[in-house]
């Protein structure tokens, strides 16, 4: 299955940047008081793409040899996706006010950049790691 990596990082990608788009475009709506963010259509969009993200990502895994791993990068990873969405879930939906929609939106936002980091440099240090080496 190693000869499909490619096609499976590019579809990784794809759906990263479209799940990473998608979430920051229905964040800033709900903080404009727009209603469409929370419609079914585009909760189910929302879900398909994380769908194939996940699916992606967990074929990448099971290609790629298990020392890429090792450092730890992967693990501290799938933790912040957690986080990710859990603040996703608050910035969107659960929390009350719009000002804490609006912490909880910027904290998933510095979360998801931070997940990036993390997968790009294959370090748990993400984006830090020019700067400690």
């Amino acid at each position: 299955m190693i000869e499909f990596y490619p096609q499976i990082r590019y579809v990784h990608i794809l759906a990263i940047s479209l799940s990473g788009s998608l979430f920051a475009l229905r964040g800033l709506a709900v903080l404009m008081g727009m209603r469409w963010p929370l419609w079914n259509p585009v909760r189910y969009l929302s879900w398909t793409i994380d769908t194939v993200l996940l699916t992606a990502g967990l074929m990448l895994v099971a290609v790629l040899p298990g020392a890429l791993f090792a450092n730890g990068w992967l693990t501290l990873k799938l933790l912040l996706v957690v986080v990710y969405v859990i603040l996703g879930v608050f910035a969107l939906k659960r929390a009350g006010t719009r000002r804490r929609k609006a912490i909880f939106y910027a904290l998933a936002l510095a979360t998801f950049l931070v997940i990036v980091g993390i997968a790009r440099l294959h370090s748990p240090w993400g984006w830090l790691l020019p700067y400690i080496s």
